[in-house]
């Protein structure tokens, strides 16, 4: 395709964006507690989304106005049939960075397509190393086959691993050592998260809430000799144990405010970009898709979405309250 219309994504406040995650479904095969209700998927079924030359069109045009890094995103994404092909159509057209979030339900089905279409890196989320905890907290009896994809994707040691463990008082927080022994034996970061407030209503206002702060209180107490080390931006609190070949982190979603430097916009399956987590609302794409519109009207949109991003939307949005993350992917 032609690059004559290249140009960077910038805001109104000079922050470059150069990193979009797409959610390619919001279906999924679990139902976490803290994102996902059982009625979510009668919703989702009524939610057309966007067709692989569809994606494969935004994908190009996101290259060709700088788009460096690209994260698919679910739902869960391997519930797509055409994931490795969205995968090597990104490298093709130029995308430096390209990972995945996955729940690694159906990784050993993918794993060695997405390495051959070029993926560079997998976050994989497990929020319990305990089979009757995973089924509590997923409501879904998978952890077998889960664990034995994780364990089989860590030994191969063949690509760039994070876990992602959404971590919660009096549920899985007492399971921080098992998490960090992972570290000792392999080269992957483990990430303690904070819980997000778009769950379909159902255990934000619980309780279970566990900030940051407490987060690396339990870490430090359990591990005293916890080196600091220098994270990425999200990655606020980054550690290293001695003789451990992995690293840890943690990344306080919700009390900390990174909106000075965010560099991402997001895309929802249905086709609508998203300029802020804590927007609602979105600028819609599908019409230009399914018109079979130009890339520059296609890139001209983006522009426009990215213009609107607010400079703090954490504190200054109003319309924040989303049903699931899953409508906007990870």
């Amino acid at each position: 395709m032609s690059n004559s219309f290249k140009s960077s994504l910038v805001d109104t406040f000079h922050r470059p964006i150069d990193y979009v995650r797409i959610a390619v479904t919001s279906q999924c095969n679990l139902r976490c507690a803290y994102c996902m209700s059982e009625e979510h998927e009668e919703r989702a079924d009524k939610v057309p989304i966007l067709s692989t030359q569809e994606m494969i069109t935004l994908i190009e045009v996101l290259a060709s106005v700088g788009v460096s890094k690209i994260r698919f995103t679910g739902g869960e994404p391997l519930l797509r049939m055409d994931i490795v092909e969205l995968v090597c159509r990104a490298k093709q057209a130029g995308i430096n960075m390209v990972t995945l979030t996955t729940n690694g339900l159906l990784l050993d089905r993918f794993l060695p397509g997405l390495i051959h279409a070029g993926l560079d890196a997998i976050n994989f989320s497990i929020d319990s190393l305990d089979s009757e905890r995973y089924y509590s907290i997923t409501r879904r009896d998978y952890y077998s086959r889960v664990r034995d994809n994780l364990d089989k994707l860590l030994n191969a040691d063949i690509i760039p691993v994070k876990l992602n463990v959404v971590l919660m008082r009096d549920i899985n927080s007492d399971e921080i050592r098992e998490f960090v022994d992972l570290t000792r034996l392999y080269p992957v970061t483990v990430r303690f998260m904070e819980l997000q407030p778009f769950d379909d209503n159902q255990i934000w206002r619980t309780g279970k809430f566990l900030g940051a702060d407490r987060i690396q209180d339990l870490l430090k107490h359990s591990y005293p000799e916890l080196q600091t080390i220098t994270g990425h931006a999200t990655q606020y609190y980054s550690y290293i144990m001695p003789d451990h070949k992995g690293t840890i982190a943690i990344i306080p979603a919700f009390t900390r405010n990174f909106c000075s430097q965010c560099n991402k916009i997001r895309i929802t399956s249905d086709g609508k970009i998203i300029s802020c987590l804590y927007k609602k609302e979105g600028l819609t794409l599908l019409p230009l898709l399914q018109g079979n519109a130009s890339h520059e009207m296609i890139a001209d949109l983006l522009r426009k979405a990215v213009s609107q991003k607010p400079e703090d939307g954490k504190h200054g949005s109003r319309d924040s309250v989303r049903t699931s993350m899953s409508e906007i992917g990870g």
